[in-house]
């Protein structure tokens, strides 16, 4: 039977250093309201005026994805991009990402599920490496949010969260099941799409930004915090239980969890009704912040530089997001 595994991964995250002392000199907020609320303590943002794009980070992470499993760029044949931030309205991601590794020929696919991204693009190269329809697939997650943050009173909330950065894979074949991509679970609920969205440019509107939209804030994104928090605790869980039943392993078979970085309150909270000790589950929002999409590949690229996910570990990764979507994928490295 054929399987796929992870073969290498990397990360890419902005020189620019953002710590909360900062943010405080633009916004009416404080260190300990940030931390109480959040856990981050410091994030990477590009630097002003640097025309740098999510593209960019996302070519360097994977860059760096394909050296780690020593898999030259001719050997890709399809390129997931998954991204909230794209470049451009279009082309996606996908197609810049190619161009700028020198991908001779492969297709292309723009993933558009937020904090899922990753999953979702995993879970993809999962189905088409199974099939034999392709041998290796390079999956991209980068973001650059912070030029898309209203760093003023009215969008505290949401600019303290989220930030700029990368994390990539290349998934290729596997015959072992010992070193495989076990299962992969998404899900959606529609109902709450609005509770985490981003409204405007909307091309259900003619023109799709007006000074009136911006003078609104309109195009900025927006939470409905308690619900998001409600909804994100009670669905990891649920995640990580569904992908360990699938594969008839438990809580204590588990090596590491690797859940998307959205918020430390979450995290330990799916920590503690999980019942799993701290050193199983990866955090790293105290210093990168909200990555969205990249937050679980970044994760997975540092534990693994990190040594602590040697060969056989058992990884299961989760996230919740804009959508709402959220899923889980149980890997053996």
């Amino acid at each position: 039977m054929r399987f796929s595994r992870i073969l290498g991964t990397g990360s890419s995250v902005p020189a620019r250093v953002v710590t909360n002392a900062e943010l405080c000199q633009k916004i009416d907020t404080s260190e300990e309201w940030i931390v109480e609320r959040t856990g981050i303590r410091e994030r990477r943002w590009i630097a002003e005026g640097s025309g740098i794009g999510s593209s960019d980070l996302g070519a360097e992470a994977g860059a760096r994805a394909l050296a780690d499993a020593g898999i030259a760029a001719g050997q890709v044949s399809l390129v997931i991009a998954a991204t909230l931030s794209p470049d451009y309205d279009f082309p996606g991601n996908g197609v810049l990402i190619q161009r700028k590794l020198g991908l001779k020929a492969p297709a292309t696919i723009d993933v558009r599920q937020q904090c899922n991204g990753f999953l979702y693009g995993l879970s993809i190269a999962d189905a088409f490496i199974r099939a034999g329809v392709h041998q290796h697939v390079l999956v991209v997650a980068s973001e650059v949010q912070s030029t898309g943050l209203d760093v003023t009173d009215r969008g505290r909330d949401m600019t303290v969260i989220f930030a700029d950065g990368a994390g990539a894979a290349v998934v290729g074949p596997s015959d072992d099941q010992a070193h495989a991509i076990l299962s992969t679970h998404l899900h959606v609920d529609g109902t709450h799409a609005e509770d985490l969205w981003c409204e405007f440019p909307s091309s259900r509107h003619s023109p799709r930004l007006t000074k009136e939209i911006l003078d609104e804030g309109r195009h900025y994104p927006r939470m409905n915090g308690r619900v998001v928090f409600k909804h994100a605790v009670s669905r990891m869980q649920e995640a990580v239980n569904e992908a360990l039943d699938a594969n008839g392993v438990t809580l204590a078979d588990l090596t590491l969890l690797v859940p998307h970085q959205a918020n430390l309150r979450i995290i330990h909270n799916v920590r503690d009704a999980l019942k799993l000790p701290e050193a199983k589950v990866v955090t790293n929002i105290e210093r990168y912040g909200n990555t969205t999409s990249a937050s679980i590949p970044l994760a997975l690229d540092e534990c693994r530089k990190e040594g602590r996910l040697p060969a056989g570990s058992l990884v299961c990764l989760v996230a919740f997001g804009s959508g709402f979507t959220w899923g889980s994928a149980l890997i053996r490295l």
